[in-house]
């Protein structure tokens, strides 16, 4: 067992030599966990708001506020879009959520989901340099019963506030009604990261998973596990970038999604499964074993496993096979036993594994990227353009079966997504200005440098506190005891 440091780069190592791969697993999800918990604490949250513009002198409190900030207003009043120059709003998203469906907790309560929306925040300042605001939300009606609608008049009443809305953790039908009605009804964009963002980064690791194995995205067999907002939507960007409906196969808790599925035809509220039915698996193929031979790849998102996925599915696989095991917080199958079974390339939504396929990828440079050229929404053509972006870049850097998509790191990528996405809104006609590429690749990785600049200035100055190492000590006996 290795000594423990704050930067915790290599979690395998800090626990004993003679755990089992299984018990390192575990005791990683436990460890983060109870880390998690001492952190928040000893830093009340993670988000703060402070200014950024200068006080030289008592009277810019009248230049900031009244009387001179009257100017701005009727600026703004006279011309709306003149809101986005004159405030934050061209660079301030709304994270917003009812908690109906925190990652792998199910419903949370409105508070219970703030954690994640900060979370949310924080990588967006930290990775794109985009303020976020956590606005967890009742949108319960008076029976009890939670109401879309809540969630809509909500969105839309705050519209003027921000330059974009990123919706998170609403539970399956509302989310589709939610997203698409705001998508149409709003004149900013709205983004359903738990749908989108994940359809858009998964479609990134596809790509390079196929390049791989040197398979076309047309040809190839895909078997879908789980039918949530999240892979129905990554169904739907695949398709839409040129993968055959026909050669994939979706189960939900029921099981196999085809033309049959009367249950799902007869739920208006399920109209994005629906249409999955009509054009996926056309011989009504019923069983997950009898689907999974001679598919290509395995994408799920379901509940947390480990053992949800089985090694005998894996080992019925076309040759050199593809897994992707992304719930949250536990993939359906641990990497190592995937491989076990002959798993080629493997990704999951964890970072201490190799190929996270994380909406963290995503979201940060999508959102900037919009923002950027004031767009008024985030077509299907600009996620697909963030996902290849991302895909490329991984590419140019040399791609392995253990290194499909960038990481966290690669600062980089950001940069080039924004710019990417932005140049598409234009292309798709959805921008409020025209803007090159090259500014803004250059300004999005300028104020990301920025960013991280003064995140590092406040933890030199110890404005942002050091925690002791026996918070982490503590946390890793805790993981360590749990899973001997």
């Amino acid at each position: 067992m290795a000594k423990i440091d704050l930067s915790i780069s290599n979690l395998d190592s800090l626990f004993p030599s003679d755990f089992t791969q299984e018990q390192i697993a575990k005791g990683k999800t436990v460890f983060l966990k109870e880390l998690s918990l001492r952190a928040h604490k000893f830093y009340g949250g993670k988000m703060m708001t402070v200014p950024k513009a200068g006080i030289f002198g008592f009277n810019w409190f009248n230049v900031w506020y009244t009387p001179g900030v009257s100017k701005i207003s009727t600026i703004i009043r006279d011309d709306n879009d003149m809101s986005f120059p004159l405030s934050n709003r061209s660079n301030l998203v709304a994270v917003v959520s009812d908690s109906t469906r925190v990652l792998g907790d199910g419903n949370c309560t409105p508070p219970g989901g703030l954690g994640v929306m900060e979370g949310k925040a924080y990588l967006m300042k930290y990775l794109g340099s985009v303020d976020g605001v956590a606005l967890c939300i009742n949108s319960c009606n008076n029976d009890g019963d939670h109401d879309p609608q809540k969630i809509i008049d909500f969105v839309k009443m705050l519209e003027p506030s921000f330059g974009a809305v990123n919706l998170e953790d609403i539970s399956q039908p509302n989310c589709y009604k939610v997203l698409d009605t705001l998508r149409e009804e709003c004149n900013i964009p709205v983004w359903h990261d738990d749908a989108q963002g994940t359809g858009c980064v998964t479609l990134a690791g596809l790509v390079n998973a196929l390049r791989i194995v040197e398979k076309d995205i047309d040809k190839v067999r895909i078997v879908f596990y789980g039918a949530g907002a999240a892979n129905t939507t990554i169904a739907r960007l695949i398709i839409a970038a040129g993968g055959n409906p026909e050669n994939m196969i979706m189960f939900d808790s029921r099981g196999a999604l085809h033309s049959g599925r009367t249950d799902v035809e007869a739920d208006e509220r399920f109209y994005r499964k629906w249409e999955l039915c009509k054009i996926t698996n056309p011989d009504k193929i019923e069983t997950i074993p009898e689907a999974m031979k001679g598919a290509d790849a395995l994408i799920a998102v379901s509940r947390p496993g480990p053992d949800v996925i089985k090694k005998d599915w894996i080992r019925v696989m076309a040759d050199k096979p593809i897994v992707f095991a992304c719930a949250n917080p536990v993939p359906e199958i641990y990497p190592y036993a995937a491989k076990e079974a002959g798993a080629y390339v493997v990704a999951t939504g964890r970072g201490d594994f190799p190929n996270q396929v994380n909406n963290s990828l995503g979201f940060p440079g999508i959102l900037k990227g919009a923002l950027m050229v004031r767009a008024k929404k985030i077509t299907d053509n600009m996620a697909i353009a963030a996902a290849y972006s991302i895909a490329n870049f991984a590419e140019k850097k040399g791609l392995t079966p253990d290194y499909i998509m960038p990481t966290m790191d690669e600062t980089e990528v950001f940069a080039h997504e924004a710019a990417d996405v932005a140049m598409q809104a234009i292309k798709d006609g959805v921008a409020r200005i025209g803007m090159d590429r090259e500014t803004v690749y250059s300004n999005t990785l300028k104020q990301i440098q920025e960013t991280r600049s003064m995140i590092d200035l406040l933890m030199k100055e110890n404005y942002i506190k050091t925690p002791d190492i026996s918070m982490l000590e503590d946390a890793l006996n805790v993981a360590i005891d749990a899973v001997k």
